[in-house]
């Protein structure tokens, strides 16, 4: 059966795929035919008469590069370089079996520099006699690019593949929204929590004009339990400052202001200006950040046992900040999620909300559809190509 071809904008290899751009699917392929390729060529010429060829060829050429200024002139050390030089390479020619393939080239490279002074162009025609048994190093060195290709292959395969699970769940997404009630009254729950959230914003604004940093931070510091109140919590020694020092009495807003104020000036408030300044004036961002968002539900709401779970924690924070009508305020939302069509309304809101025209429009002609359909036949194809046992 063939499969039908995604549509240019869904994210598969079928999709992606050009000669310039291959897929991670394609490209695996290629680097494993590839390295088949050089591991056929090897074999068919014997790979420990490759290595042997590969290894002689590698040391005689370093023997030649390590020896070319040192042996070429006419000086006592020129020619005392020249003796090591014809020594150590007759020593590798007289090693080598004489069956070995291109065995005449590292003999015709040592009858080169078989002579009393040697010149660059010596060295340059014995590298030329060698010529023939570079390719035996090139196998070598193509196996080996041939094993790192690969493996780079393999490495993106595998990270294509753990990003198609989150583009086949935003596709599933997208046709559960699909199926959303658009015309559904979602103002029964975005007005209480709309309500809610100006409630507590106003709420928090207050409770930092009216108290001290020392128990603001207290109450910072319980939230590290409770993971639905993503207070972060204050800088080690900024929390040990205002825990310690008698500044710490002082609200959030005061100590932002006497930061700014000069030293002279701020004397007549805390004991140590330096300590204050040091404390304070290097983390304004973080005091300016501590608002009420941590304790603020947002809209579209999440499903409904974590709204319930989330309302449940906020509760303690929100009835030390705020007065009881806030509370009043936090226990409607809660209720929002026993109400028989809080799934439904839910799933409006983030239909309404998420749903761009270009979404609606793909969701419309199907083209949803054929990328969640395109991306898990992707996802199955680069588990069949990385469930492959490919040599190290």
């Amino acid at each position: 059966m063939s499969e039908r071809v995604p549509p240019s904008d869904a994210r598969s290899d079928a999709a992606g795929s050009s000669d310039d751009n291959p897929t991670p699917h394609e490209a695996l392929e290629v680097a494993r035919d590839r390295l088949e390729t050089i591991d056929a060529r090897i074999a068919d010429h014997d790979e420990d008469t490759v290595e042997a060829v590969a290894t002689a060829y590698r040391t005689a050429t370093d023997l030649l590069e390590d020896y070319v200024d040192r042996a070429t002139g006419t000086g006592k050390e020129n020619f005392q370089a020249y003796i090591e030089l014809e020594g150590k390479f007759d020593g590798l020619v007289s090693g080598l079996d004489e069956d070995l393939p291109e065995y005449e080239s590292f003999e015709d490279a040592l009858e080169t520099i078989d002579k009393r002074r040697l010149s660059e162009a010596d060295f340059e025609r014995a590298r030329d006699a060698l010529e023939p048994a570079a390719k035996y190093a090139d196998m070598l060195d193509e196996r080996e690019a041939a094993r790192e290709a690969l493996a780079e292959a393999r490495k993106a395969a595998s990270k294509r593949l753990q990003t198609i699970d989150d583009e086949i769940d935003e596709r599933e997404r997208l046709l559960e929204l699909a199926d959303a009630d658009l015309d559904a009254p979602v103002e029964r729950l975005r007005e209480p929590i709309e309500h809610y959230n100006e409630a507590i914003r106003e709420a928090v604004r207050a409770y930092r004009l009216e108290t001290s940093a020392r128990e603001v931070f207290a109450l910072l510091e319980r939230s590290r339990w409770y993971p639905f109140v993503t207070y972060e919590r204050p800088p080690e020694d900024l929390a040990a400052y205002v825990r310690e020092n008698p500044a710490g009495e002082y609200t959030i807003p005061e100590l932002l202001e006497y930061a700014d104020y000069s030293r002279s000036k701020l004397s007549h408030y805390v004991e140590s200006a330096d300590e204050l300044k040091r404390n304070v004036a290097t983390q304004q961002t973080y005091l300016e950040g501590i608002d009420a968002e941590a304790l603020t539900i947002d809209w579209p709401p999440g499903p409904a046992g974590a709204l319930r779970a989330r309302t449940r924690e906020y509760q303690p924070f929100v009835a030390r900040i705020a007065d009881e009508d806030v509370v009043a305020a936090l226990r409607e939302v809660r209720l929002l999620a026993t109400d028989p069509d809080y799934d439904r309304l839910q799933t409006a809101a983030q239909a309404v909300d998420r749903l761009t025209p270009a979404e609606r429009e793909r969701l419309a002609d199907g083209r949803v559809d054929d990328e969640l359909e395109a991306l898990r036949a992707e996802r199955e194809r680069l588990e069949d190509a990385l469930a492959v046992d490919d040599p190290v």
